[in-house]
């Protein structure tokens, strides 16, 4: 019988249900119908990637499914282009463990948003996911935690083709006394070089830079943000009518107020 069936129809010519599984990180899960939800996920090897999870509304699935939390995913569909659908295993339980700190746990909401919006679907990005990993280290466990958040941040400027070149001075060449971001070359700038037209220019955080720092400044961090975040809008999100995330503006009010 299996013979014949393939007889009649050519191996080229049979679809057969596509299937993968991958180490991911939940960016979010939405309600889709009475009891589904549309999860993004940011896979290790299939980069961000949607998927329905049947049921995923119930108790036993919410758990798992929080922006942040590590999992091992199956995703399924009948052809590549499908929406398709995923069964996940907690692999381990991020967000739980930030919910009496409401810092870590806006800085968190925003790096899920922030991925979401900044990642092709479907493009393979191992650096952005293997820097989230280590952002998700260092939610739990640092005390610099916000300051990671902003390399996080460039680091995904980088893997999307954007990096910033914050090693010399773009006029001097100098790797001292970096004070300054180009906002059109995105190239450091010292404080003597950029003093006369400093106005146009974006604060460097000292942190950023490649000088030993022992601590972050007062204002270090909403100058990080406002720089990655500049770049992010201006390069990732404008060019496809993506407005920053929420949760990310959320986030930046925190330190500046």
């Amino acid at each position: 019988m299996v013979a014949g069936v393939y007889a009649i129809y050519p191996v080229s010519a049979i679809r057969l249900p596509m299937q993968w599984t991958d180490n991911a990180i939940i960016l979010s899960a939405r309600k889709h119908g009475e009891t589904s939800v549309i999860v993004q996920a940011l896979t290790e090897a299939h980069g961000r990637h949607a998927g329905l999870v049947r049921g995923g509304v119930g108790r036993g699935s919410r758990g798992v499914l929080q922006p942040g939390n590590e999992v091992h995913g199956v995703w399924k569909a009948r052809l590549p282009d499908h929406l398709g659908s995923y069964t996940f295993e907690l692999r381990r339980a991020r967000a739980a463990h930030l919910l009496s700190d409401a810092g870590r746990l806006a800085a968190l909401s925003s790096a899920c948003s922030v991925a979401e919006a900044a990642l092709p679907e479907r493009e393979k990005h191992k650096a952005a996911y293997d820097g989230f990993l280590v952002l998700l280290e260092a939610l739990e466990t640092s005390d610099h935690w916000a300051e990671v958040y902003i390399s996080w941040e460039l680091g995904l400027l980088r893997d999307l083709g954007f990096g910033l070149d914050l090693t010399a001075c773009a006029q001097t060449g100098e790797t001292e006394g970096l004070a300054f971001v180009s906002p059109r070359t995105g190239r450091a700038v010292t404080a003597a070089a950029g003093a006369p037209y400093k106005e146009r220019l974006l604060p460097l955080p000292g942190f950023l830079s490649q000088q030993t720092v022992r601590e972050t400044k007062p204002g270090d961090l909403s100058d990080g943000l406002a720089l990655t975040g500049f770049f992010v809008e201006r390069h990732v999100l404008a060019p496809h009518n993506i407005k920053m995330p929420p949760a990310r503006t959320r986030f930046v009010a925190r330190f500046t107020q």
